[in-house]
């Protein structure tokens, strides 16, 4: 098997698509088993990707960098968990140049801020829209670098007017923030939320990627790392179903607030410190 899967990912090098192998292989390989051997292949080659997890908010910080270049981003940083985030770039020997936040969170209060004061060169990264504090303020359609790889940023509001979600194509990965769950979504009853806004965000920026793009959310409560925008486009509950449905279902919920959401909120505008004189070491 190792002979054939290297084989087979020389002949895509030189090819340059997994198109061309497929129109012009004999074997039993699909397209989409192809192309996901190929993703593999090529995400193991000079792409670093980790996943990590914070218990108490069930939140997903996610860790991508260039293997050779050494650049590398974190999104989502949790503030409790800077020391373990800090400690793994250290381990890999990796130089992290941003943190970035997919919005402004109101279940916990963003790392950004701990590790700018931890690591100085790193910039944060967070909407436009916001008017949130950080270093770079992203805008629909803009890229962020990290060595040959790179981010596409998409506007997708909804959850809060200020959500993006970040596509690595190559990688056929997005994050999609709090916008789209694991059989899912956020919710829209705060933070200048509205299920209409959330339901043509996700299905016209996220939903109409390729069905084999990975997507990868902010949160999961029920143990889930990772779905598809296949999977999301047949099984999703909520965004199956028509807008008019979809409105009624999210407008019906009646939660209850976040725990957190007056410490987090006014912390998350100013990069997580929310303390004067941490302020103004940023």
């Amino acid at each position: 098997m190792a002979i054939v899967t290297r084989f087979i990912y020389r002949s895509l090098q030189a090819l340059k698509t997994p198109d061309y192998w497929v129109k012009h292989s004999t074997s039993r390989w699909t397209t989409s088993s192809l192309r996901a051997l190929t993703t593999s292949l090529m995400t193991t080659e000079d792409f670093l990707f980790r996943q990590l997890f914070d218990r108490t908010s069930c939140t997903y910080t996610y860790l991508l960098a260039d293997k050779t270049s050494k650049e590398a981003i974190l999104i989502d940083p949790v503030l409790e968990l800077v020391d373990r985030d800090v400690k793994l770039v250290e381990e890999l020997g990796l130089k992290l140049v941003y943190a970035a936040n997919t919005h402004v969170h109101a279940d916990h209060i963003t790392g950004t801020g701990k590790i700018k004061q931890r690591i100085p060169f790193c910039q944060s990264v967070i909407s436009k829209v916001t008017n949130a504090k950080a270093d770079i303020h992203v805008e629909h359609g803009q890229k962020i670098k990290i060595g040959r790889h790179e981010l596409e940023v998409r506007s997708t509001p909804g959850h809060t007017h200020g959500c993006l979600t970040y596509v690595c194509h190559e990688q056929q990965m997005a994050f999609t923030g709090d916008a789209l769950f694991v059989r899912g979504c956020g919710r829209t009853d705060f933070q200048q939320g509205s299920p209409e806004v959330l339901y043509e965000s996700v299905h016209s920026q996220i939903l109409s990627l390729p069905e084999d793009f990975m997507l990868y959310p902010a949160h999961d409560y029920k143990g889930q790392t990772v779905t598809t925008v296949m999977e999301e486009k047949n099984f999703n509950p909520r965004l199956t179903k028509t807008k008019a449905e979809f409105v009624s279902i999210m407008n019906n919920l009646n939660l209850d607030l976040p725990k957190l959401i007056d410490q987090a909120v006014p912390a998350n505008m100013v990069c997580g410190l929310h303390d004067t004189d941490e302020q103004k070491r940023t």
